[in-house]
């Protein structure tokens, strides 16, 4: 039996005989005619949860929608946010849908379809529209004062892994007789446990068995005039003996430490610093966090068969680093495309059957033949493969240079040798006892010496995975690109890499070294690159003879390594105000970003932008 999850199925849609827009899958329309659709949001969805006056007041407000469909109730919350003076800092919205829109097909449905007041708006959700790929896809607006959190799957799916503590709910599946999964008493108890104690809710539906499983899952629910011919809709709020949601942090606003400059350190202090959080950086090397001489790192996803969770983890990771990065410009951070070779055609027989059961969009990833594979990379390679159009060219220390110039970061010089607790606040200390910095919470980003400092203070004994870290030793090594023909145009990756040029040089690797006492540039290790360059490319043994190892320029370092090779991103248990973002072995550009918004949503009390399965994965134990 196949363990292939269910392939997204775009949006299928037509105009019925009143122009109104309708799904050809559930028969259903997606609003009131354009002239109403506007109002249709304001009375039912806005007015029906009490906003904007329940906003009023409060730094932050969440709002959770079942159905997204062409996104109007977003648009319609978002101006209204904009058009309140009193109006929260921060402004958050988690939508599920299952059948979400190609993004084109949105732009040209918005443009056709949305009000005209909110024309801008729908501009700028079309721009930034994901990909169908399924998970959690974080958009943000207004300089990241507006987040939508898009949920792309099954809501019964969707649903529990949600994380997040949500203030007001837009019930706007499809009709409950046309999609009947947007409006069981399971999926209600499933949005339920985020509820805030004061949570409201509203929606056109007005079912019997919608209200009753409303009830049951723990809202006082009453019907009220309907809207746009429909003779009753609901309100409902939070009845106070049914519990709440998950606590806010009550911190908000207070300064953090992170220990670690590299890419780790990097990425939390820049999603920290994005969210207005002042923090201080102790940097024990250097600008580049001991990039220097590394000129360029590959970005790519993975896929798997049963899309596990090193899998979506992968492709959560390379989304986040693309919307992350993309204002850096392309000499730091490049969407080249990568170039996947299997090493022989049963393996790509297989990863091509993979490919075409996922169901993942062709322009995210495609199976290619040799010939194609050769075009795309611009000379000729060893076979075909996979290519993922989102594979990325990235230049680890300009990266790491940007990330920490973003305002409201401060950088310190030394070498953390000890942290210590205060009434209020974490210390870290030198050697000599010196203090290096203090803030209420601190994010342990420095790789391998993380357990060391969990160590002395009592708390590696509690987490087993952490305590089997390890360091890895690795080089890479530079290669002409004259004698490469200038070099491919994208990624090529297999049994080994090969890079685009950076100023006349490929980046070939790269080696894995257990039990090194140091890490180092030496003829064994460009052997080892040598051949697995040559091996990516159709002539590649004739083209690279003229090298000769142990005289080219390279670079090495080291990986912290953990078991499984996922990270290590989170709350240290027992230790209130401890976190770390660690282990991220030889995929630091793929988990940098990624782990940085996941520690900073869950600091600033946002909806957090990973699956709580996928966080279960990654959590320090």
């Amino acid at each position: 039996m196949s363990t292939l999850p269910t392939p997204l199925q775009p949006a299928a849609f037509a105009l019925d005989q009143d122009g109104r827009l309708y799904s050809a899958l559930y028969g259903d329309v997606y609003h009131s005619p354009i002239e109403d659709a506007l109002g249709q949001a304001h009375e039912v969805f806005l007015r029906g949860n009490g906003l904007p006056d329940r906003w009023r007041g409060r730094s932050r407000f969440t709002v959770c929608e079942t159905g997204f469909g062409m996104g109007l109730n977003f648009l319609a919350l978002w101006q209204a946010w904009r058009d309140d003076p009193q109006r929260p800092s921060r402004l958050h919205m988690v939508s599920i849908e299952g059948h979400p829109f190609e993004r084109e097909v949105l732009r040209q449905v918005l443009r056709s379809r949305a009000p005209a007041a909110l024309q801008a708006l729908a501009g700028q959700l079309a721009d930034q529209w994901p990909a169908l790929l399924p998970g959690l896809h974080r958009l943000e607006f207004e300089d990241g004062a507006v987040t939508l959190t898009l949920g792309f799957g099954p809501a019964a799916v969707m649903a529990p892994r949600l994380a997040a503590r949500v203030d007001a709910y837009f019930l706007d599946g499809f009709a409950p007789d046309r999609n009947p999964e947007m409006w069981t008493p399971a999926l209600f108890a499933s949005l339920a446990r985020l509820a805030a104690p004061d949570a409201t809710l509203a929606s056109w539906a007005s079912a019997g068995h919608v209200r009753r499983a409303l009830a049951d899952a723990g809202f006082a629910v009453r019907r009220e005039p309907g809207y746009g011919g429909k003779w009753h809709r609901i309100e409902g709020r939070r009845l106070p003996q049914a519990g709440a949601g998950p606590a806010l942090p009550d911190d908000d606003g207070a300064p953090v430490l992170v220990i670690g400059a590299g890419l780790a350190g990097a990425g939390v202090a820049q999603a920290l610093a994005l969210r207005g959080r002042r923090v201080t950086v102790i940097d024990p090397v250097g600008a580049g966090g001991g990039h220097a001489g590394h000129p360029a790192a590959a970005l790519t996803p993975v896929v798997a068969r049963d899309d596990n969770p090193r899998a979506r983890l992968s492709r959560a990771g390379s989304q986040r680093a693309l919307r992350r990065w993309a204002v850096y410009g392309e000499a730091v951070a490049l969407r080249c495309g990568t170039l996947q070779l299997e090493r022989d055609e049963g393996r790509a027989a297989a990863l091509a059957q993979t490919i075409a059961g996922l169901g993942f969009p062709d322009d995210w990833v495609r199976t290619v033949d040799a010939a194609e594979a050769a075009r795309l990379a611009g000379m000729p390679v060893a076979r075909g493969g996979v290519f993922f159009g989102d594979g990325m060219l990235v230049r680890p220390r300009p990266l790491i240079g940007a990330l920490l110039a973003t305002a409201g970061i401060v950088r310190v010089a030394g070498q953390v040798d000890a942290l210590t607790r205060s009434a209020h606040a974490w210390q870290a200390r030198a050697a000599d006892g010196r203090l290096l910095g203090e803030a209420p919470q601190v994010v342990l980003a420095n790789a391998a010496g993380t357990p060391a400092l969990l160590q002395a203070h009592g708390l590696l004994e509690a987490l087993p995975r952490m305590a089997q870290m390890h360091a890895l030793a690795g080089e890479v090594t530079l290669l002409p690109a004259p004698v490469l023909g200038g070099g491919p145009r994208c990624v090529v990756g297999g049994e080994g890499y090969l890079l685009p040029a950076i100023e006349g040089w490929c980046v070939a690797g790269s080696t894995y070294v257990h039990g090194a006492t140091e890490s180092r540039v030496g003829e064994a290790g460009q052997r080892v690159n040598l051949a697995k360059a040559a091996g990516l490319l159709a002539e590649g043994a004739a083209m690279l003879q003229p090298l000769a190892p142990g005289a080219l320029p390279g670079w090495a370092g080291w990986r912290a390594v953990l078991p499984g090779r996922l990270p290590a991103v989170g709350a240290v248990p027992r230790a209130p105000g401890l976190w770390v973002a660690t282990g991220y072995a030889s995929r630091g550009l793929s988990w940098s970003a990624l782990a940085g918004d996941l520690i900073a949503a869950q600091l600033c009390g946002e909806p957090l932008p990973l699956e709580k399965d996928l966080i279960s994965q990654v959590t320090p134990r």
